[in-house]
């Protein structure tokens, strides 16, 4: 199997374009592919399928429960919380856990010696998988209103990608926090979106020096070109970048997109294009997820 992320620094870029499509293109060229929509807090990527729910599943984690009675009130669960969960005014005998900070962690029951905690689970958000028209499977990471981080429902909805999938697309969430880093740490690829514009360059930019500190492969893929400058091509010329593929700046791809369209489907130049740059991909670094 190999895995290839699709992200971007900043959202608005089309990497949901690229990832459809390039989702689409291998199936209709048969391959065993798989969709994973990491974008769980605005998860759309079923949109532009036919699809049928096959299975949902919710993503829980342990949230501590203290019991006043057994409590001593001695402060050990909040010195080892690293997250300020945990509210505590001895004096007052009034400790409370604030479910929003909590991470899971389970260092405050660690800390008690006199059993005041127990956990409960509490619901993050779902993973639905999803079958498509030619029986190949979408996964969709999709948290809960309010919920603090999508790192926890992103990381479950990659797991379920079936192990006899040969290739697995991971729609990343935008930007360069958390839930883009937990998404590309599972990649053997990342194609990076970007637009040129200055807004596109400076926030690809920060891709890039993310994915450098991690070590990680990547390439660029230049979207609505023709648009803006050429400081894009500038930038990746002097870092020595490997340029994927220009998309044009076409308004009747707008209106395809903005019409929950495949513009693969229709555009055969573009869609040959995007296999031979995923066949490219594949034959560079689909060796990687084997040597682990």
């Amino acid at each position: 199997m190999i895995k290839i992320a699709v992200a971007s620094g900043k959202g608005g870029t089309g990497k949901t374009f690229v990832s459809t499509n390039i989702y689409h293109v291998l199936r209709r060229n048969n391959y065993n592919a798989t969709l994973v929509d990491c974008d769980a807090e605005a998860p759309d990527s079923s949109a532009f399928f036919r699809t049928e729910l096959l299975k949902t599943s919710d993503v829980t984690q342990l949230v501590p429960v203290i019991n006043k009675d057994s409590c001593t009130f001695c402060g050990k669960c909040h010195e080892y919380c690293n997250y300020n969960a945990i509210f505590i005014l001895p004096p007052a005998r009034v400790i409370n856990v604030m479910e929003d900070l909590c991470h899971g962690c389970g260092a405050c029951s660690v800390a008690c010696s006199y059993g005041a905690i127990t956990e409960n689970p509490v619901s993050l958000g779902q993973v639905n998988i999803f079958s498509t028209d030619n029986g190949s499977e979408l996964i969709e990471a999709r948290m809960n209103i309010g919920v603090m981080s999508p790192v926890p429902v992103i990381k479950a909805a990659i797991r379920q990608v079936n192990n006899h999938t040969d290739i697995a697309i991971l729609d990343s969430p935008p930007g360069t926090s958390c839930p883009f880093i937990q998404t590309v740490a599972r990649a053997d690829f990342v194609i990076l979106v970007t637009e040129p514009t200055p807004f596109g360059l400076s926030d690809l930019m920060q891709s890039v020096e993310t994915l450098d500190t991690m070590t990680k492969p990547y390439g660029v893929i230049i979207n609505r070109a023709g648009l803006g400058n050429n400081e894009v091509l500038k930038y990746l010329q002097a870092k020595n970048i490997p340029l994927l593929m220009e998309i044009p700046f076409n308004k009747k791809i707008a209106i395809s997109c903005s019409a929950g369209e495949i513009v693969s489907d229709s555009d055969t130049d573009f869609a040959g294009k995007l296999l031979s740059m995923v066949r490219n991909i594949i034959s560079n670094y689909g060796d990687s997820n084997n040597q682990r």
